[in-house]
């Protein structure tokens, strides 16, 4: 059985039914959520802004002209709705000084997570995440746990890719900045080097 495309559920919803909406909605729905918790950092929040968001992308489904991939528009509504929450609350963020991580920092820390097994890796960072101002958190929820291109997740925020690379470079310090805080005792208790 071949598992159709998105515009073939697009043009069934535009051409009356209702129901093929429910297939998109179970395609995107926890992309959308993940996106949401990072953005917001309130999972109850992050639920409604979930709901508001295939409210959005049902009512102006008729607007998507394909000039970029589905997925691509259904976070950019996410998205939006997010810094719309952001900017009703005034959350206050808490930044972390990018200088205190320097590039073999980093690249020590990705060596550590890389022998960390995948659900410890993924939990650790996740918890982590929380911690990041949100606009670096999503950057690093679409790029690595997304995988969204750098032209695709700037056509989700509206900036030009470099800007994406840029942001996404700074926004990878802070997270390890974070990281080593956080994890550092646990890495080594657990996957650093055996003393004899």
């Amino acid at each position: 059985m071949s598992i159709e495309t998105d515009q073939f559920y697009i043009d069934a919803v535009l051409n009356g039914d209702t129901k093929a909406f429910a297939v998109l909605v179970n395609r995107y729905r926890n992309m959308v959520f993940t996106l949401t918790v990072q953005l917001l950092k309130n999972r109850e929040e992050a639920e409604e802004i979930a709901q508001d968001t295939f409210v959005k992308i049902y009512k102006n489904l008729n607007t998507f002209n394909g000039d970029s991939k589905f997925s691509t528009w259904v976070y950019r509504i996410a998205y939006n709705a997010c810094l719309d929450r952001i900017k009703k609350n005034k959350k206050h963020e808490t930044t972390i000084s990018i200088n205190e991580y320097n590039e073999s920092q980093i690249n020590s820390l990705e060596t550590a997570f890389d022998i960390m097994d995948r659900t410890d890796r993924e939990q650790a960072i996740k918890s982590c995440l929380q911690k990041l101002p949100e606009d670096d958190s999503v950057l690093i929820t679409l790029f690595y746990f997304e995988e969204l291109s750098l032209t695709e997740i700037s056509k989700v925020i509206g900036i030009s890719a470099n800007n994406v690379k840029i942001k996404l470079y700074r926004a990878r310090k802070r997270l390890a900045t974070i990281l080593e805080k956080s994890l550092e005792p646990t890495i080594l208790e657990n996957y650093g080097p055996k003393s004899r």
